[in-house]
């Protein structure tokens, strides 16, 4: 009984260094997306629109963003989107007019100037994947084969 109590206390405490380590990993990893607040116009739009998505830091494990496109005065497309730390990862969520929900994307690779979020289970995108080069930023969502790329230069 004694080596019994001893060994569910020792796993408790394991498991509980793990959930620790995890946390700390997605905090980490969510502040070393701070690069992306501020307003980045999209360079690859249709002759006569513009576009744009804004981030800004909403608080603690949290980014909020929104993404634009407009046709002269007039909204053609809006997607809010945000960055969330929610059971110890970093999540891409995107809440667009044509999907009942939101959509939730796993942080699954980050460096100093890019990251990748996934959902396989999503029709499309699959995969979200932001890199910056300089003041500019390449957004691209992928899955079965097809690829779109969105351009943004920093404002």
């Amino acid at each position: 009984m004694k080596n019994t109590l001893i060994t569910l206390l020792l796993a408790g405490c394991s498991y509980g260094m793990q959930a620790q380590d995890l946390a700390k990993e997605a905090t980490d990893n969510f502040n070393k997306l701070s690069w992306l607040a501020g307003t980045w116009k999209r360079t690859n739009v249709k002759a006569g629109r513009q576009a744009h998505e804004r981030w800004e830091n909403a608080g603690a494990g949290q980014m909020k963003g929104v993404g634009v496109t407009m046709k002269e005065q007039d909204t053609l497309f809006v997607e809010k989107l945000k960055l969330v730390i929610k059971d110890n990862a970093v999540w891409y969520v995107a809440d667009v007019p044509h999907n009942k929900q939101e959509v939730y994307f796993k942080l699954t690779a980050i460096t100093p100037d890019g990251f990748t979020c996934e959902n396989p289970a999503h029709d499309f995108p699959k995969k979200i994947v932001y890199q910056l080069e300089g003041n500019k930023l390449k957004a691209t969502i992928s899955g079965d084969g097809k690829a779109v790329d969105y351009l943004f230069e920093r404002q």
